[in-house]
């Protein structure tokens, strides 16, 4: 039998041995170079990589550093390593011999244990993904992304087109990782492990629209990221992985089994002990949740203001009623760069500035303070007077729209229906308006507003718009009268509930509010002061068209005749004392530019009832007006932006306020001291006594249109200056009685007033005084002072009035 030759390993064999094990490795290397090369799509380049694109939020701040809001595709905003720090030493963790704050432990122990030992790319992971998942398919030990590579597919997400072929989808998932290896292997060159930790924090979505660590924290704690306890970091880092399957709000069951499970990586990581971590992990989860919402939060009215005056487009001519108020609004559009900034300002790049986008820092002059205040006191006053009062009138009377026939009714709710979100939902889904109209009739569960809460009920939807109809409106603006900062600004009860701003974009009938701009004309230009003695008698006017006019009084007054000072009829709100100044005055054309020149820009038909507030507009407007009498006669355009900020924190823009000599310092410190006698012993006498306001130099001006639709209160201090409007959506919504300026709007302002002198840190002092100009006479008329025209509350019976 033939012995058998024993098999001999040649050299030819060896070489083609390690060439096929070495083979894998060469067409890794060569797919990594050709991938590195661009050959299977574009790479991130250098400069895309020191600035990693990426949706930021636009935050708000107020003057006193308080973010308010934000705009957003993503609510994202950026935090450096170094404020992940918690601010007590002793809550910092040692991990793999490095300080590292409780959220950073927690990430690096639970997604990536070797962070500081590999560049990018984990060979053991890779080793144990390959065997263990691919070979074996034992998928129990996750996938084998470092922190970077995660990253990476952050920053430069993968190709989500769908292939319907395996092979395909395979190769385009293969060569999406090669692609991240690279991107990887870049990020490490570029970046330091910090702040490739902080990258990826900053990144990552954790759900409940929350993108980004410092976005998180606020949502689910209400915190800032520094202040992050342990089991509230592990929280934060499990949720990533699933944000839906993990919420602690929609889960919490299994938002807490992840937190563990976190809390127990870190211990075998070294960074916890297990006392330490036994002890956490049997804590329960517990949150201060506070989603960000553009319907929610602080300033919501000045927000949406804010976001609609930078994303301006350039006024066209059909979305105003007159010539004038286009003309003003173009006016503004070119002159204020605040308006369109969005549109008017171009990136490095060319584009535009996107405040959804871009990351901007917007700093704002709204005081936090204030603006809480504010919002206090229109909510106090509503929930407790102004509602119950008009609830009780339509349960007493059953009618809703008052001295309305049905087919203006029906118009009103018409109209209502159409501009409803339901209605537009609808109709955008392709169903027939006879469809629509009918499921307004139909109750179905839904959310209602009311002033002492949401309220979940069961109703027609036409029934809940006859209910949000019957909710009375308010709205309120201050502005420091030095600088033309707006202070605070509210626009309307619950901007969810209430879209439309009446703070700035509603305008209504003024009423009495535009007779002290009458008086300062009386003064300034036909040479008149405050004790001019004025017959107390009828006043009747030959109008342009050769028709007389004669204004009426709000109640049954005497007028007997008898000489009383001018002051004595603005105190007490006289119409015929307005009338006799503009039969003096002879040109109401005049008279309407003066207001304008003061700080009025809406549109002022010039007849002689301009004298008794016919014409329209709104706090915003009244507030900043009236600001001129506090600042020595010059009007300073109202400003709510001081400067914008890049997302690196470069100046952008600044803005300082217009401003222009109106009147003189005189006439300002007189009409100041008219509008004292106003709240000593006129029509705003409730402001001293019921808000405590006595030996304060402060001065006001009550308004109502007629049969109380609109009411109105403008109060002047030496530092602050501030108004308020109350209200129905609809002027047929009023308060049959007791609706006048003085007894609905005045105590807003009182009320704001009296927690603003409180607060030693807004600097504002009830120790204030107008600056009294040098050789300014004293004027002591001898008029009625003791408010015996006045009713028992310090009200007076007739407020105003006008036909």
């Amino acid at each position: 039998m033939a012995q058998k030759k024993p098999f001999k390993v040649t050299p030819r064999m060896i070489r083609w041995l390690w060439l096929v094990a070495l083979a894998p490795f060469a067409l890794l290397l060569a797919l990594l170079l050709l991938t590195a090369a661009g050959t299977f799509g574009r790479m991130p380049s250098f400069e895309e990589l020191e600035n990693p694109r990426s949706n930021l939020a636009t935050e708000i701040y107020s003057e006193d550093g308080k973010v308010l809001g934000s705009f957003f595709v993503q609510n994202r905003s950026y935090v450096q390593y170094a404020d992940l720090f918690p601010s007590d030493s002793t809550l910092h963790i040692t991990l793999r011999g490095h300080e590292v704050p409780p959220i950073v432990a927690a990430l690096i122990a639970t997604e990536d244990a070797r962070y500081r030992s590999h560049s990018g790319i984990d060979i053991p992971s890779l080793v144990r993904v390959g065997v263990k998942t691919i070979a074996l398919q034992n998928h129990s030990q996750g996938g084998g992304s470092t922190i970077t590579q995660q990253l990476a597919k952050n920053l430069f997400p993968r190709d989500t087109v769908r292939n319907r072929g395996r092979i395909a989808k395979g190769t385009k998932l293969v060569l999406s990782k090669l692609k991240e290896w690279i991107t990887a292997l870049k990020l490490e060159y570029n970046y330091t492990k910090e702040e490739i930790a902080a990258m990826y924090l900053n990144t990552v979505e954790y759900g409940s629209n929350a993108y980004g660590i410092k976005s998180a924290a606020h949502t689910f704690f209400n915190k800032t990221p520094d202040e992050l306890n342990i089991q509230e970091a592990a929280m934060l880092v499990g949720v990533v992985n699933a944000p839906t399957r993990y919420s602690p709000v929609k889960n919490p069951e299994q938002a807490l089994a992840r937190r563990n499970t976190v809390i127990a990586r870190m211990e075998a990581a070294g960074a916890l002990g297990r006392r330490e971590a036994d002890s956490i992990s049997a804590l329960p989860i517990i949150l201060n949740y506070k989603p960000v919402s553009h319907n929610e939060g602080q300033a919501t009215y000045f927000r949406e203001m804010l976001r609609l005056v930078m994303n301006a487009e350039r006024p066209v001519r059909r979305q105003f009623l007159n010539d004038w108020d286009y003309e003003q609004a173009v006016r503004e559009y070119d002159e204020n760069p605040l308006y369109g900034w969005c549109h008017k300002n171009t990136k490095a790049d060319g584009t535009p500035y996107n405040i959804y986008r871009d990351g901007l820092k917007i700093y704002t002059t709204v005081n936090s303070a204030m603006q809480t205040y504010a919002e206090q006191a229109v909510q106090k006053q509503m929930e407790t007077v102004i509602q119950p009062q008009m609830d009780a009138q339509y349960k007493r009377t059953k009618t809703l729209f008052l001295e309305t026939t049905r087919q203006e009714r029906e118009r009103i709710m018409a109209n209502a229906i159409r501009y409803s979100d339901r209605y537009h939902e609808m109709k955008a889904a392709g169903i027939g308006e006879r469809e629509i109209l009918a499921s307004f009739e139909q109750p179905c569960p839904m959310k209602v507003f009311t002033y002492k809460g949401e309220r979940d009920t069961v109703m027609t939807p036409r029934d809940s718009i006859l209910h949000h109809k019957r909710i009375l409106r308010a709205s309120f603006v201050a502005i420091d009268p030095r600088t033309g900062f707006v202070k605070a600004y509210v626009g309307g009860p619950n901007f969810r509930y209430f879209k439309y701003d009446m703070a700035k974009q509603g305008k209504r009938q003024i009423g009495s509010t535009i007779k002290p701009f009458v008086y300062t004309f009386a003064i300034d230009h036909l040479g008149l002061t405050p004790c001019t003695p004025v017959p107390n008698l009828p006043v009747t006017i030959e109008t342009a068209n050769g028709e007389a006019w004669s204004p009426k009084e709000a109640s049954r007054v005497e007028q007997n005749g008898e000489m009383n000072p001018l002051s004595w009829g603005l105190a007490r709100s006289r119409n015929n004392y307005s009338a006799w100044i503009m039969k003096q005055a002879k040109q109401p054309q005049a008279v309407a530019d003066f207001i304008h020149n003061m700080g009025v820009r809406s549109y002022i038909d010039p007849v002689p009832a301009l004298c008794l507030g016919t014409s329209e507009s709104n706090v915003f407007e009244l507030v900043s007006a009236y600001s001129t009498f506090a600042n020595k006669g010059v009007h300073n355009d109202p400003i709510f932006v001081t400067r914008i900020e890049d997302r690196q924190g470069n100046v952008i823009a600044t803005f300082i306020p217009q401003s222009q000599d109106a009147i003189s310092e005189r006439t300002a410190y007189t009409m100041l001291t008219m509008l004292e006698g106003v709240v000593r012993s006129g029509t705003a006498g409730r402001l001293k006594w019921m808000y405590g306001l006595d030996g304060v130099e402060i001065g006001g001006k009550t308004g109502t249109s007629q049969k109380n639709r609109d009411a109105w209160f403008m109060c002047v201090a030496p530092r602050i200056v501030a108004g308020a409007w109350v209200g129905g959506e609809d002027q047929a919504v009023r308060l049959l009685s007791r609706g006048e300026g003085g007894v609905v709007a005045l105590p807003i302002v009182g009320d704001f007033l009296t927690k603003v002198y409180a607060d030693p840190r807004l600097g504002i002092s009830k120790e204030d005084r107008f600056p009294r100009p040098a050789s300014m006479p004293r004027y002591d008329c001898s008029e009625n002072a003791d408010g015996t025209d006045q009713s028992p509350d310090g009200i007076s019976d007739d407020d105003e009035f006008f036909d």
